[in-house]
Formats: C-alpha cells, sequence, structure tokens
C-alpha cells in the first residue's frame, strides 16, 4: 500500500503526539526549521502563508533540526519562545527532530525519498528545506532552503484548487 503524510504521527513542541491524518483534504507544507540560520527570517514568510491560506486549508509544520551547523541548539521550549516572540509563528511547531541519517524521523525519510533533492540526493541539504504535500496526502514538490516561502504561493494556490 503506497503510504500518505497520513501515515505518519509527530510529536509536538510539548511534547503531545500529533496524527498528521486530522489534516486530512488538506494541503500541507513541511519544513525543516532552524533559530539560529541565515535563512532564519523565512519564519516570517511561512507565518505569512498560514495566515494567508490557513483558512482555505494550508497547514505549515515546522519541525526543528540541529543537524546543521547546530543553528538549534535550545530546548523545545526555547524553540517555541523564540518562533512566537521574533516572527509571531502561530503554524504548529512539532519538536526538534533529526532528518537525516540512522535517527532521522520516519516522516523525513518519506518525504525525501518521495520527492528526492538534487541529483536524486534524498539527504536534506540544510535548514528550510520545504516540502508541499496535497491534499491526498502525497508529496507534490520540494524546495531548497533558498527558496522563499512567498515565492510558493502559486503552488500552495493550485494544491488547494486540486
Amino acid at each position: 500500500m503506497t503510504k500518505t503524510v497520513y501515515d505518519f504521527d509527530a510529536l509536538d513542541i510539548t511534547g503531545k503526539t500529533v496524527k498528521l491524518d486530522q489534516f486530512k483534504g488538506k494541503a500541507m507544507l513541511v519544513v525543516n526549521t532552524a533559530s539560529a540560520c541565515g535563512f532564519t527570517p523565512q519564519f516570517a514568510g511561512l507565518e505569512a502563508l498560514h495566515k494567508q491560506f490557513g483558512d482555505q486549508g494550508l497547514v505549515v509544520l515546522g519541525f526543528p533540526c540541529n543537524q546543521f551547523g547546530s543553528q538549534d541548539k535550545g530546548s523545545n521550549d526555547e524553540i517555541s519562545s523564540f518562533c512566537q516572540l521574533n516572527y509571531g509563528v502561530t503554524f504548529p511547531m512539532m519538536g526538534k527532530i533529526d532528518v537525516n541519517g540512522g535517527d532521522a524521523h520516519p516522516l523525513f525519510r518519506w518525504l525525501t525519498a518521495e520527492a528526492p533533492g538534487f541529483l536524486g540526493s534524498k539527504a536534506i541539504k540544510w535548514n528550510f528545506t520545504k516540502f508541499l504535500v496535497g491534499k491526498d496526502g502525497q508529496v507534490i514538490k520540494r524546495y531548497a532552503p533558498q527558496d522563499k516561502p512567498e515565492g510558493m504561493a502559486k503552488d500552495i494556490e493550485a494544491a488547494l484548487k486540486a
């Protein structure tokens, strides 16, 4: 059976289990984030997408990760406070995870297998790699860290209309 994003669970930033099947019928933007990265200002763009498209069925999920340059060293509480205070983040933030290697979260193993990166690489190269998932739970597109959230609006609109 083909998997979908809805087959996965994750812990939110407070440690509660979130079953992703609660988002069935919604488009999702899944992002590995970091608090001390050159791309950290993208939190503002992600929050803008959340505000612009949330009522239409977009769910933005941030997954903090400390695997790239140790740019998210803080605890889940510290990360949550940072995101809210500095960027007004109201979209769901999940608990810190690994996105590469033996301890990679199963969701990210699946995402990278479904949407490989440059030259077919399954690895996540850096913070703020983004995956757009359609309302059917399948990956539509992978975006590089330097792809700004505001440049994704047309793809999100198409996903929401599909």
